[in-house]
């Protein structure tokens, strides 16, 4: 999914088939693991809405991406910004074996993977939005913003024909399409929605970090189909080289994220180490094809403590992110992006070599066109959204829904059940009556 991706394709590989399907199942895990993950950063009161934020995702977009989206996202290049094969609507007209052009797997293996990408891309962006938005509005945000945000972009990016892809910017498995899309795409909706109620007064710390460790480890997990899978098979190593450095960027993020957090704050917590490594995870989507290993590193431990600091900008410049997605995953995929400037070796999914390589700054500046116009175009376009159902259908929950808890608002339900907690056996809860024999109580 980077530039410059042929591979000799005459014949269906049932090896690279058989990866790629696995690979489409890692990613699919990601979206529950976000929601893990998300879900233990929220309040006591917002865990089901938070989970369901993430899940609802899975079945809109399911749905969109076989109506219409793989074909705008994929299809035939219309004038560099959009594509359009009318036969992949509704996926008609698509052989069981006909293969994914210069690939030895087929049409629909590449399809599901992915589907995959166009599912967490929308699901990364409810983290920003936490306690307050109305799950109707949500899920229409979602079916919106897929259409006229996620499909074209990722055309820009990946598709044959699409302006960056032509251009040459290197993002090997989302850094633009799916980090700083969705990161800006926050950005943009919170701006308009607004802060939550008691937003810098009142605490509003995770109700659960174990869940939180439990989300980010099944997102790592997850992330090596993520991107390994993203060079659609394994015939040179550079799907290899990829799942290699996914590993080294993020365990040195989140060493470099805790250690910035003993420095700074003076003790190093589990939320740390959890956003630590997603941070890592996202700065190497763009780059870990086009990086050494050394590269890697850098790559890692720059964005975790650059991430680490910008979380903090939120109350500084004033907009409620809830669960950082802008500090983590906008500023994540803008690192990661744009360090493929300075340090693509040349040795990995393509010549293109960076400044630190003897390279100069030509690609640098290809980054920045992809990384600015991505996060540019999500912004001004996700605000938009935001405000016309807003202003339509309203995008959040009334004050006292909100104060209540938006889970009981919303869903109906409450995420624990502490109704059996704190009291003694139920043998001793209810005094026997007097005329009754003690042994027959206590049976």
């Amino acid at each position: 999914m980077a530039p410059a991706i042929t591979l000799a394709a005459d014949k269906l590989s049932a090896a690279n088939t058989g990866f790629m399907l696995i690979c489409s199942a890692l990613v699919l895990i990601m979206t529950p693991g976000l929601a893990f993950f998300y879900g233990g950063m929220v309040r006591v009161k917002s865990t089901l809405n938070m989970l369901m934020m993430s899940f609802i995702s899975m079945g809109i977009v399911t749905i969109l991406w076989v109506l219409y989206g793989f074909s705008l996202a994929f299809g035939t290049d219309k004038g560099s910004f959009i594509g359009w094969t009318s036969d992949w609507v509704g996926l008609s007209n698509i052989g069981l074996t006909e293969l994914w052009d210069g690939y030895t797997i087929p049409v629909f293996v590449f399809m599901v993977f992915q589907l995959m990408f166009a599912i967490i891309t929308p699901a990364l962006i409810s983290g920003a939005l936490a306690d307050r938005v109305k799950f109707t509005a949500w899920s229409l945000f979602i079916a919106l913003w897929a259409t006229v945000v996620y499909f074209p972009v990722a055309h820009w990016v990946w598709g044959t024909g699409g302006w960056a892809f032509e251009l040459g910017v290197i993002d090997f498995a989302g850094g633009t399409a799916v980090h700083i899309n969705a990161g800006a795409a926050a950005l943009g909706v919170i701006l308009v929605i607004g802060k939550r109620v008691g937003f810098k007064k009142d605490p509003m710390r995770p109700h659960s970090l174990p869940l939180v460790m439990l989300g980010s480890g099944l997102l790592w997990f997850g992330w090596f189909g993520f991107n390994a899978g993203s060079w659609l098979g394994n015939d040179d190593g550079v799907g290899a080289l990829m799942f290699v450095n996914t590993q080294i960027a993020t365990a040195a993020a989140m060493l470099a994220w805790l250690a910035y957090e003993k420095i700074r704050h003076g003790a190093f917590t589990t939320l740390g180490a959890a956003s630590g490594a997603v941070a890592g995870l996202v700065a190497i989507t763009p780059s870990g094809g086009a990086v050494s290993p050394l590269g890697a590193i850098a790559v890692g431990a720059i964005a975790g403590v650059l991430c680490a600091m910008a979380v903090g900008l939120k109350y500084k410049l004033g907009y409620d992110d809830s669960l950082d997605v802008v500090g983590v995953h906008l500023v994540g995929g803008v690192i990661g992006s744009l360090l493929i400037g300075f340090f693509a070796s040349g040795k990995g999914q393509s010549t293109v070599e960076g400044l630190f390589y003897g390279g100069g700054l030509t690609q640098f500046w290809k980054q920045c066109a992809g990384v600015f116009a991505v996060l540019g175009y999500s912004l001004v376009v996700s605000a938009v959204l935001a405000f016309l159902i807003d202003r339509t259908m309203g995008m959040r929950v009334t004050e006292d829904e909100e104060i209540a808890g938006i889970d009981q608002a919303e869903h109906a339900e409450t995420a624990y059940d502490f109704s059996g907690a704190g009291g003694g056996s139920a043998r001793t809860a209810v005094p026997a009556p007097a005329d009754t024999d003690a042994k027959k109580v206590d049976a």
